[in-house]
């Protein structure tokens, strides 16, 4: 394109050319401003959404620049004017040329840096699943910058294969030394694709570890227990470990309360009083509905369960223990026995010497008193024959 225009000024004296190509290129300029933008702009307004308002925010002055910035390099690549000046083309090309091709570079980089860095902040407001959206926004940004400086290198005819060289060794270096934060970082990343957990959700580890999520970053996430304690596990070992988010997809969660009545107990009254115990208690929800399970005959007890559900995980162990209470209370009023291991214990009495022949242990050397060995006697040797 630019020999194209170049071969349109070959018959244009230098200052003609100057002239029609900073008029085009301005022009252009304001055109691209007064009408492309601003038309965008007006069409953008009308949509719900607002990442489109944040593309023509960021393309508006790099697209303005560019044009206006294109008419310096084509001056610097035509004849006429190349000519006439009192210094070589390849310097005019290092003063004027390749400084306008730099600023261009600068300013897109610098646009689509922004742009994506805003297209996250927007994707953050919808809610707490994209809060590692940050992540790749600095992922983002580092290769940008590298990319800009590669392509200002590559503008000057720097050679970066020895920098691609030197960049590789260190690379490797920085992976070994830093090989746990890398872990860190990537198992974050396949957590945040996979869906594991979000700010605010209740999750259970293999390990025992149980929180809620209140922080969740490059390295590592950080749960809040019941105990008001902050337990922080790296993301490699999350990325590793079993985890049970019991706030998805659904907070509410399911109680199970064991219970036991003696044989004998009427059962449907029984049932009909622990379901009227539960629909009564403010932290059970009342869809779906609690209701009893006879589970088995025990060997003492009849084995019931209680099934009811809680708006969240952090809620069962407050509503077991209400339940738990009132559950005891009634049945206590009500007079039904919840039935408990008993044991039963025999004593027999001794005679009245005190011993009992028979629970004493028969001796080994029991019997006659002559047949009782002695360990110093030889074979075949009497007492007499000692002496």
């Amino acid at each position: 394109m630019i020999d194209g225009v170049t071969r349109l000024l070959d018959g244009l004296t230098a200052t003609q050319a100057t002239v029609v190509v900073l008029v085009l290129s301005l022009g252009a300029a304001l055109a691209v401003e007064m009408v492309v933008i601003r038309g965008a702009a007006r069409l953008v307004r009308r949509t719900d959404t607002e990442f489109d308002n944040i593309v023509v925010r960021n393309v508006r002055w790099p697209l303005v620049i560019s044009v206006a910035l294109a008419g310096i390099y084509v001056l610097t690549r035509t004849p006429a004017v190349v000519e006439s000046t009192l210094v070589t083309a390849e310097q005019l090309d290092t003063f004027f040329g390749k400084p306008s091709v730099a600023v261009v570079i600068v300013v897109w980089a610098w646009a689509l840096n922004n742009l994506v860095n805003e297209g996250v902040e927007e994707v953050k407001e919808r809610g707490d699943r994209f809060d590692f959206a940050p992540v790749f926004s600095n992922v983002w940004t580092l290769v940008v910058a590298v990319g800009t400086v590669a392509g200002l290198l590559r503008l000057y005819d720097i050679d970066i294969t020895p920098l691609l060289g030197a960049a590789g060794v260190a690379g490797i270096a920085v992976g070994f030394a830093a090989k746990d934060t890398v872990a860190n970082f990537f198992g974050g990343i396949a957590l945040y694709f996979d869906d594991t957990y979000k700010l605010g959700d209740y999750i259970v580890l293999d390990s025992g570890e149980a929180g809620t999520v209140v922080e969740v970053g490059i390295r590592s996430t950080t749960l809040l227990t019941r105990d008001e304690v902050l337990v922080t596990v790296p993301n490699s070992a999350l990325n590793a470990a079993k985890i049970v988010n019991e706030s998805a997809p659904q907070r509410r969660r399911r109680i199970r309360v064991p219970i036991s009545v003696a044989y004998g107990t009427d059962v449907d009254a029984f049932e009909e009083l622990v379901v009227e115990i539960a629909e009564a208690q403010s932290l059970v929800l009342d869809s779906p509905k609690p209701r009893m399970r006879f589970r088995r005959f025990g060997d003492s007890a009849l084995e019931y369960e209680l099934l009811c559900w809680v708006a969240s995980p952090t809620r069962r162990a407050r509503a077991t223990h209400e339940l738990n209470r009132e559950i005891y209370k009634r049945l206590t009023e009500r007079g039904i026995e919840i039935p408990y291991p008993k044991r039963d214990l025999t004593v027999v009495n001794s005679d009245s010497t005190g011993s009992d022949p028979a629970a004493t242990p028969s001796s080994p050397f029991a019997g006659d008193p002559e047949d009782v060995s002695d360990p110093e006697r030889l074979p075949g040797e009497t007492d007499g024959g000692r002496d």
